[in-house]
């Protein structure tokens, strides 16, 4: 299903900042990278500014949002589609700030695209927060009807259908994939753009509120607007947990923490997507247990390298399958959007492990930073070629 693609075509940089020391060789992992970036402005709508450089593309989506009364023009379609979902355009978001506070010292001259192409989301994502007030829209396009019409954002003459969770219809997982997007993106922005550092800020505390407060998943209150598309297979609770998890990161704000504490968890997971984000949060969280040594924290780093014991091709504990060239294989739909999120979490704990001079055991398997750096590289490497 097209829409599918959106999330792993979008995060196909996020992990290739790790292996930007190898800019000429093969794979030439930092060509890779700029045209991963540059991916990004053939999926903008809106308005498009003077220094766009795909030039085939042209402005769009002009009066999304007309139909509510509200300006929602800007932010992404969906891989081949005019829709915007924003419930994978956040996780998108999310992870090209995590990828940006992790690797951007070694992005040189791509860190401004980088930035760039958060902005363009965050700004898309800061009208939909607070348009209306008790609202926060999460669409914009019907997908129903543009599945049926092939056309080209610029002569899109399918209805701008515009949808949003509220009290009565909530949505915890896009507004706390929403809020968690917000509050990345301002630890971005802290030193280069702090005013603006500070509205996302602010707003992803008050989207997290919402999510927190009116509970239910916003497929339950949207139906076929977001199903089959983008549905919350995993339900909302791993979403407040990857909310909370960076809004304590972008805060250290102890209230956020006492939340994590008081939600439901998954540790059997072996998947890391835009529908779910335990894992993620346990390797967000985990850093503080590594690297500042808190044992407030323990919880969440054996939470991660349970994780990493289930991706591990030789671990005993294993349940990740992999293709006769090495590629990991989780489902058959749009398989590599989980290749890239989960090699992400792999060179990202990896780099955490080095750091501490940190090893940990899969029953009798002892997983040094290499094992993670290879299996990575070897994602990267199929990936690329």
């Amino acid at each position: 299903m097209a829409t599918r693609r959106g999330a792993s075509l979008a995060c196909c940089c996020v992990f290739l900042l790790f292996f930007m020391e190898n800019v000429h060789g093969n794979p030439n992992y930092g060509e890779a990278l700029a045209k991963s970036l540059l991916f990004f402005q053939g999926q903008r709508s809106g308005r498009l500014p003077k220094t766009q450089q795909i030039t085939w593309r042209s402005n769009s989506g002009l009066s999304d949002g007309k139909l509510a009364q509200v300006d929602l023009t800007g932010g992404y379609y969906d891989a081949g589609d005019n829709v915007k979902f924003n419930f994978p355009m956040a996780f998108t978001t999310t992870m090209l700030s995590w990828s940006t506070l992790e690797y951007g010292e070694n992005l040189g001259s791509h860190l401004s695209n980088a930035r760039t192409s958060i902005r363009w989301a965050t700004d898309y994502l800061l009208k939909c927060a607070t348009a209306t007030p008790g609202k926060l829209y999460v669409g914009v396009g019907d997908p129903n009807v543009d599945h049926k019409c092939w056309e080209r954002p610029e002569d899109m003459d399918t209805v701008r259908s515009v949808y949003s969770v509220s009290q009565s219809n909530p949505g915890s997982d896009v507004a706390g994939e929403t809020a968690a997007a917000l509050a990345a993106a301002s630890m971005v922005f802290s030193t280069v753009d702090p005013k603006y550092s500070n509205l996302l800020l602010r707003t992803a505390k008050k989207v997290m509120q919402f999510a927190m407060l009116y509970r239910g998943t916003y497929s339950d209150s949207l139906g076929s607007a977001v199903c089959p598309f983008y549905c919350s297979y995993s339900g909302y609770t791993d979403e407040l947990m990857w909310g909370a998890a960076w809004l304590f990161s972008a805060t250290n704000d102890v209230t956020y923490f006492n939340f994590l504490k008081s939600v439901g968890d998954d540790s059997g997971t072996d998947i890391f997507s835009w529908d779910n984000k335990y894992a993620g949060a346990h390797v967000l969280l985990a850093r503080r247990a590594l690297l500042n040594k808190d044992t407030n924290f323990e919880q969440y780093r054996q939470e991660a390298e349970n994780f990493m014991c289930k991706i591990l091709p030789d671990s005993p504990m294993t349940s990740t399958q992999y293709t006769q060239g090495g590629l990991m294989f989780k489902l058959p739909e749009s398989n590599l959007q989980y290749v890239t999120s989960i090699t992400f979490l792999l060179t990202t704990y990896a780099k955490h492990m080095t750091a501490t001079q940190h090893n940990f055991d899969c029953g009798n398997y002892v997983v040094t930073p290499n094992h993670l750096i290879n299996l990575a590289k070897r994602q990267a490497s199929c990936l690329i070629h």
